[in-house]
């Protein structure tokens, strides 16, 4: 019996409504219902436990699961009581150096990082792009990560086109009958200026999900967000561009459903968990053309040049006006979806702590 202690740290912390605590919190659901599964079918061999690992005695355990990694901030234990994982989603503040400066104090820390991840036991990551990054900028040897996809939760649905909460939602939110739907942060690699600037000349409105897309204490002094300060100057006061903040599950579910075309213009991404909502809402999506985002929806999204705002546009128009290409993007998207599922993610993991722990 292998006993396996999950961070859970990222659910009661700023990473609880982003991309982090999504998969800490779909991880450790998934993993205890497969973990019961096999016990009832006797094939148990595992224990999960999710704990704050800065709040327990981790030494009863024999393998320990950090959910994240941050370069420039110390989140990797110096002494190891058990065999160590650790989960990175991507490596964007070391791919954009000028945009994520770290400081004295960063670049301290971040040899420090290096050094302790060289010692962990294993490495997961949501994609091949970011196993890639791991090993070009932070020196870890390929064969010691594990490529694990993530999944959209099964809330994300298609609704029928009658049902009330879709009407409900609207009028909650004021919406337009038409408009493009972007989900996630506002920080510089999204690009949502350049999102911005698309839907203009595309004429249609923006609706941006997302609790930074609202905070008043977002600190404009750091270079990562000089972005949306930006953004804020040309388009704060546009009622063209709507600015939800955070929502719950089910408002989010029916955003997708109501909306016409789902966007993700970033510059770079580890993974594009929100592609995979969109497309298992039955909504069609258009893509920056980058790395992550091609090897996830592969060709079931439209891409554009995301440095070219009338290239999205472009893309972003084509949906809208040939139904045609919207209905073969709603396919292909839905065929997408369903080849990801958090049951994969879970049984993959178990695989790989077994593998890790040695058995």
């Amino acid at each position: 019996m292998i006993k396996v202690s999950i961070d859970s740290g990222p659910l009661t912390s700023g990473h609880s409504v982003r991309g982090v605590g999504a998969y800490t919190r779909e991880l450790i659901r998934a993993l205890e219902r497969e973990t019961r599964l096999r016990k009832a079918t006797a094939r148990q061999g595992l224990k999960i436990e999710a704990v704050d690992f800065e709040k327990v005695d981790l030494s009863t355990y024999d393998l320990m699961h950090f959910t994240y990694f941050n370069p420039f901030f110390l989140t990797l234990p110096f002494n190891k009581p058990a065999k160590t994982i650790v989960t990175i989603h991507d490596t964007i503040p070391l791919i954009y150096p000028n945009q994520y400066p770290p400081g004295i104090r960063g670049l301290f820390k971040f040899k420090i990082q290096k050094f302790l991840l060289n010692k962990v036991d294993g490495i997961i990551t949501p994609s091949e792009t970011s196993k890639k990054d791991v090993v070009r900028f932070l020196g870890v040897p390929a064969g010691k990560i594990r490529v694990i996809y993530e999944a959209p939760r099964e809330v994300f649905r298609r609704l029928e086109i009658r049902d009330q909460s879709l009407v409900g939602i609207r009028k909650k939110y004021n919406l337009p009958s038409s408009f493009v739907l972007y989900v996630g942060d506002v920080n510089y690699n999204k690009n949502i200026l350049g999102l911005a600037d698309s839907c203009k000349i595309a004429k249609i409105p923006l609706v941006i999900v997302g609790k930074q897309a609202v905070s008043i204490d977002v600190d404009f002094a750091h270079l990562e967000n000089q972005p949306f300060k930006h953004f804020l100057e040309k388009y704060g006061k546009d009622t063209s561009i709507l600015r939800l903040g955070y929502v719950l599950d089910e408002d989010l579910v029916a955003l997708y459903n109501l909306a016409s075309v789902y966007c993700q213009p970033s510059f770079y991404e580890g993974f594009g968990l929100s592609v995979l909502e969109a497309m298992a809402c039955g909504l069609p999506v258009v893509c920056s053309k980058t790395q992550a985002l091609v090897e996830i929806a592969e060709d079931a999204a439209l891409f554009a040049d995301p440095k070219k705002p009338e290239d999205l546009a472009r893309a972003i128009t084509k949906i809208l006006k040939n139904k045609k290409t919207k209905k073969l993007f709603v396919k292909k998207g839905f065929e997408r979806a369903k080849m990801f599922s958090w049951v994969k993610t879970a049984r993959e993991t178990i695989d790989f702590y077994k593998s890790v722990y040695g058995e």
